[in-house]
């Protein structure tokens, strides 16, 4: 009801603290059962290490039919509604499409679950920037938002490390970032990693051709959190 009164509103009367709100992942709490998580989200499906969704699902309670992982979690893949997208789309607010477009973190397009034990509890989440989507930030931006997550959890406090090269990776022009920083606050045990660099076999210039491949890079942000008494197994990207 409050969506369709909103249609109603010319665009230029709507004030920031009147536009609509819509489920996000940091809705969600570590510790919340599959049942008490709202049923605000769709595209249920899942999960595959922070990659493309699989089997759907109805909802978070179907957790089940996920396969678990290698700590014995079951990964549930979700995405943001639509309705506010479309909203906006309709009237053409350039500010609210960007705000509602897609699944997103800090505007950032994100692939988001939830992590669930045998018992149907949230013991994790999953963020990955989406290189599948480049709506609001460029993919040469994805590395940067594991600064945004950094900040939300406090600047201070996180253990860093730089992690190897792998063979033939290089910078991706003056940049090689790699790393992997920790963190414990407030029962939460907090993993994050930036990549930004040239994999082997990847350069902005053809080498025969000489045209530019100015996408032949790696550029991203992953975080998982978890609940800080879950003891894991194995995290990250491998």
């Amino acid at each position: 009801m409050a969506l369709f009164l909103f249609w109603l509103v010319p665009s230029e009367h709507i004030r920031a603290q009147d536009r609509p709100t819509r489920l996000n992942v940091w809705d969600i709490h570590i510790g919340a059962a599959a049942a008490e998580i709202p049923d605000g989200f769709v595209n249920y499906a899942c999960g595959t290490d922070g990659g493309p969704p699989s089997t759907p699902l109805a909802n978070f309670t179907d957790f089940k039919k996920c396969r678990p992982d290698a700590n014995g979690l079951h990964e549930v893949y979700f995405e943001y509604d639509d309705e506010l997208e479309y909203w906006a789309r309709a009237l053409d607010l350039k500010a609210e499409i960007k705000m509602y477009a897609g699944t997103t973190a800090y505007e950032f397009p994100v692939v988001a679950s939830v992590l669930f034990d045998d018992a149907g509890l949230a013991r994790g989440e999953r963020l990955v920037t989406d290189p599948r989507q480049q709506l609001s930030r460029d993919r040469n931006e994805f590395w940067t938002m594991a600064d945004f997550i950094r900040h939300r959890f406090g600047d201070d406090g996180w253990e860093c490390k730089d992690l190897p090269r792998n063979e033939g990776e290089s910078p991706a022009g003056s940049y090689f970032i790699k790393n992997r920083c920790e963190k414990t606050l407030s029962g939460l045990q907090l993993i994050l990693e930036q990549r930004y660099f040239q994999k082997k076999g990847q350069q902005f210039l053809d080498p025969y051709t000489g045209k530019p491949r100015m996408d032949d890079y790696e550029s991203g942000t992953r975080f998982e959190m978890y609940d800080a008494e879950f003891l894991l197994r194995t995290t990250g990207v491998k």
